[in-house]
């Protein structure tokens, strides 16, 4: 008889371990030869059999019904052709081999069916298969639970993402880092990207000219949506957090999409333009976001009066520029002033410091006793002693706790290391506002103004908006000239005499003032500047060095 002989492999240890697609044709073609059968055919490739989709089994099937004479098929082992009971493939061999017109030989199961095969050898090939499917089963569990265990740990089990690099360790074994530049590069696209100042396609021009980096269009957007870069990793629709540190902060990521969904919504022909305070200024009369248009070389801003007439005016961005200017430049204080705030702020917070030590031991010593309840639950969950849906139930109720507690403690260890520091960045912040406004590139007004302003309107043509607490304070305590009261080391207040400041507004409670001010802005929006790239006394360029703000 003629003989079709099929040989598989589905996995790296198969290949290693004797089974081997050549090995398994040479013990083929050594049996046809003890037995006399003419080959016709030898098929052998690389397939799982416990899927559904087998175009190359397919084809083989094909070829064997094709056949015009009764062909034996032989295989080296029941698992070569399927581990799948229900695979409607082998039953159409399987009743083939019945009804007399082809025959299965399995080599090295020492297994022939036939017509002619008994009760018992049935019963046999059905146990082959049976324990072919169990096998595969018992592998699905077991790689299912070595990967639950692994994104349990926090660990991801594939390629690092962009701003990670996967390293091996001195032991041999593998682990994801931080790359250094690239996570600068992330870092940077999120803070772009949140500045509204550019759409997916500015911004990848952005960072081919800044950093010499090419990416598509949709790499870019998945960048933007990848919660990895928070502390988050989603798998199949459910999300862990990582060990391998976060990037970016979670609020500056919600801040992204928040944008992402703007830009969605935006008429093609405006989204994603560079103008400088392009969503930042509403029309005073109707509320209506201000349209800015390009004319002769000219930026223009305006109302579109979408909602009826009301005689808008066309206002120059170099006009809108010098007023939002004139704002900044009366934020600036005296060098006499601003060092006695520094140095009361200084005496002033010292105190904080046991507090912040207290919290700290507490919120670890919570962290702690909730990761031994989630192993204990894991645990439980191995053994059978809780159900699955139970288990879903309290590991997101712990998950929960335990991301909160994180936040807590990134909040704290920022308020301890940066507070101080970040609260006198704030003040020369708040002196050189004006230099480095009107010398900032488009994104870096963007965070200025934000960082200061709010609630911009146009009326007629005339810029009104607020002032952000503590800047509000500053700047009316500078319009009113109160910085002119004399220097008092002890911050008390001084006796009347012509040029006195105003009773009530000692340089004392002028000071307690603005630090509450101060301290309430930092506390509230946890401002987290990166002191290692801060040259704010001596750099113009100060807003491409900053770190994130998030507002």
């Amino acid at each position: 008889m003629k003989a079709i002989l099929i040989a598989r492999v589905s996995t790296e240890e198969q290949r290693e371990a004797g089974n081997s697609l050549p090995a398994q044709v040479i013990r083929l073609e050594k049996y046809c030869q003890n037995k006399g059968f003419a080959i016709i055919q030898v098929c052998s490739f690389d397939e799982s059999a416990y899927t559904n989709d087998r175009s190359e089994f397919d084809q083989i099937i094909d070829l064997i019904i094709d056949q015009k004479e009764k062909i034996v098929v032989c295989c080296d082992k029941v698992d070569r052709l399927s581990r799948n009971v229900f695979d409607k493939r082998i039953s159409l061999l399987y009743e083939k081999a019945l009804n007399d017109d082809i025959e299965l030989h399995f080599v090295s199961d020492s297994q022939i069916i036939n017509s002619r095969i008994s009760a018992v050898e049935k019963f046999q090939f059905s146990i082959s298969l049976g324990l072919a499917k169990y096998y595969s089963d018992a592998i699905s569990d077991n790689v299912k639970r070595a990967m639950e265990q692994k994104l349990r740990k926090g660990e991801w089990p594939g390629k690092a993402p962009f701003g990670y690099k996967n390293v091996t360790k001195s032991d041999g074994s593998t682990d994801i880092i931080l790359d250094e530049y690239e996570a600068h590069i992330i870092a940077k696209t999120f803070e772009l990207y949140a500045s509204q100042a550019y759409s997916i396609d500015l911004l990848r021009q952005k960072m081919k000219k800044d950093y010499n980096v090419t990416w598509a269009r949709s790499y870019v957007a998945k960048i933007l949506d990848n919660s990895f870069y928070y502390g988050d990793m989603l798998i199949k629709n459910k999300t862990y957090p990582h060990r391998y540190g976060p990037i970016i902060s979670k609020d500056l990521f919600e801040s992204v999409q928040q944008i992402k969904q703007g830009f969605n919504k935006k008429p093609f022909k405006y989204a994603g333009k560079p103008y400088i305070y392009r969503g930042l200024i509403r029309c005073a009369n109707c509320g209506l976001a201000i349209t800015p248009e390009k004319h002769k070389g000219f930026i223009y801003y305006h109302c579109t009066q979408y909602n009826g007439k009301h005689g808008a005016k066309w206002l120059r961005e170099e006009a809108i520029t010098e007023q939002i200017g004139s704002v900044f430049k009366r934020l600036r204080m005296t060098e006499e002033v601003l060092e006695q705030i520094r140095q009361t702020l200084d005496s002033v917070h010292k105190d904080k410091m046991d507090f912040h030590n207290r919290e700290l031991d507490k919120l670890t010593r919570e962290k702690k006793t909730l990761t031994q309840m989630m192993d204990n639950l894991y645990i439980d969950k191995l053994k059978g002693s809780i159900t699955d849906s139970a288990y879903d139930k309290f590991y997101q109720k712990f998950k929960d706790q335990a991301l909160d507690i994180n936040l807590r403690l990134e909040q704290l260890q920022e308020a301890e290391n940066n507070y101080y520091v970040t609260a006198k960045y704030l003040l020369d912040l708040t002196n050189r506002a004006y230099e480095l406004f009107m010398s900032s590139e488009v994104e870096e007004k963007r965070h200025l103004i934000k960082l200061i302003l709010s609630n911009l309107e146009l009326n007629d043509e005339n810029i009104v908006c607020n002032v952000v607490s503590p800047f509000d304070m500053i700047l009316k305590m500078s319009d009113s000239h109160l910085w002119l009261g004399r220097k008092d080391s002890n911050l008390r207040m001084p006796g009347p005499k012509p040029g006195a400041l105003p009773l009530g507004h000692a340089p004392s409670d002028i000071f307690r003032s603005i630090l509450i001010s101060i301290e309430f802005f930092v506390c509230r929006f946890r401002i987290n500047f990166d002191i290692a790239h801060i040259h704010i006394l001596g750099n113009n360029r100060v807003f491409d060095e900053l770190a994130h703000v998030n507002i």
